[in-house]
């Protein structure tokens, strides 16, 4: 056991989060969010995967997946219009070992970090500012 900055609480580490715990994690860290921000959330569609895809690193010119723990996918809705038909569904997308690497240089719990990624990645599917985001996250907290 390790102590953890904040508090001095006792941090015990136990077998990392499974991609079924991350899903359930972020299905109570979405019913926690504020209104109106948790149910302007809508159809968007969640997955957990263990690592982005190397299309996505090349696309956003990432070095390793480390580097990213999650991401929308989608068209945000200030730039849909009622013409285009979408290519697929507004996605938000967790991964898995790139939380567990940061979780694990963190004081934060995991569902915080969790927290922390799905109301980022929300807000880019609402055209949010990273202000607006911290807002809704000082909510939560």
């Amino acid at each position: 056991m390790t102590e953890a900055a904040s508090g001095g609480t006792p941090r015990a580490f136990g077998l990392a989060p499974s991609l079924d715990d991350i899903a359930a994690i972020a299905t109570v860290e979405l019913g926690r969010l504020p209104e109106p921000f948790r149910s302007q959330v809508g159809a968007i569609a969640f997955r957990v995967e263990e690592f982005c895809d190397d299309d996505v690193l090349r696309d956003l010119q990432l070095d390793s997946p480390f580097e990213l723990m999650g991401l929308y996918q989608g068209v945000a809705i200030g730039h849909k219009d009622s013409g285009s038909v979408a290519d697929g569904p507004d996605m938000v997308f967790l991964y898995r070992r790139a939380l567990i690497d940061y979780w694990a240089d963190s004081d934060d719990s995991f569902e915080t970090i969790v927290r922390h990624v799905l109301i980022h990645e929300l807000g880019h599917h609402f055209g949010l500012s990273d202000e607006d985001m911290e807002q809704i996250e000082a909510q939560v907290d």
